[in-house]
């Protein structure tokens, strides 16, 4: 796939678009509603009911977990880019929880690339170790001035107007009962998250 550049005269500074990086993590922690089923076939974040995909976004959602299973080990991660810790490990009481987030702030360039996720989301686990669940794609407004949202995978980034962010998870590691493409997942705890 490939990365559709800024549609503006002008780029963000790199620190601009890390600062948003920052309120883009954290907004992953604005709590949503569910949303009723119908809406699932547009990636809705809190939808109930799980997605059924095409078989080239199957195939794509291949491609970024064979890409992504390396950072099953964390160092790698690390040692990769992504290891700016955003956010502690986030969770809601109805909707479920998503983990901790760590960035790659050298892909947070206002530019979306199926394999080239800006976050990673890992769940605590009881040994102390953490483990990948997902992706997180986002986008500051400020680096995206398209009339139409940033979509992968056939889905719309969905916009956070608190923090001024597009954003899209993609649960390719551990199963989500509310879709592919939800925010939250009921499958992922905190419980066992550091104090």
């Amino acid at each position: 796939m490939h990365r559709p550049l800024l549609r503006s005269a002008t780029r963000p500074t790199r620190a601009a678009l890390a600062g948003a990086a920052a309120l883009a993590l954290t907004a992953c922690a604005e709590p949503r509603q569910p949303v009723a089923p119908e809406a699932s076939a547009h990636g809705a974040h809190g939808s109930a009911t799980a997605q059924r995909v095409s078989g080239d976004v199957a195939r794509q959602v291949a491609g970024l977990r064979a890409l992504t299973a390396r950072f099953h080990d964390f160092d790698a991660a690390v040692d990769a880019g992504w290891g700016a810790q955003i956010t502690g490990c986030l969770t809601d009481p109805q909707l479920g929880a998503m983990g901790y987030h760590y960035g790659n702030p050298a892909l947070i360039d206002g530019q979306v690339d199926v394999l080239e996720p800006e976050l990673l989301l890992y769940e605590p686990r009881k040994n102390g170790e953490r483990r990948l669940v997902a992706v997180e794609y986002i986008v500051p407004f400020t680096a995206w001035t398209a009339a139409e949202p940033p979509q992968l995978y056939g889905q719309s980034f969905h916009r956070n107007e608190v923090f001024q962010v597009w954003a899209l998870h993609v649960w390719h590691f551990r199963n989500n009962p509310r879709g592919l493409f939800a925010d939250w997942n009921p499958h992922v705890t905190c419980s066992y998250a550091a104090p």
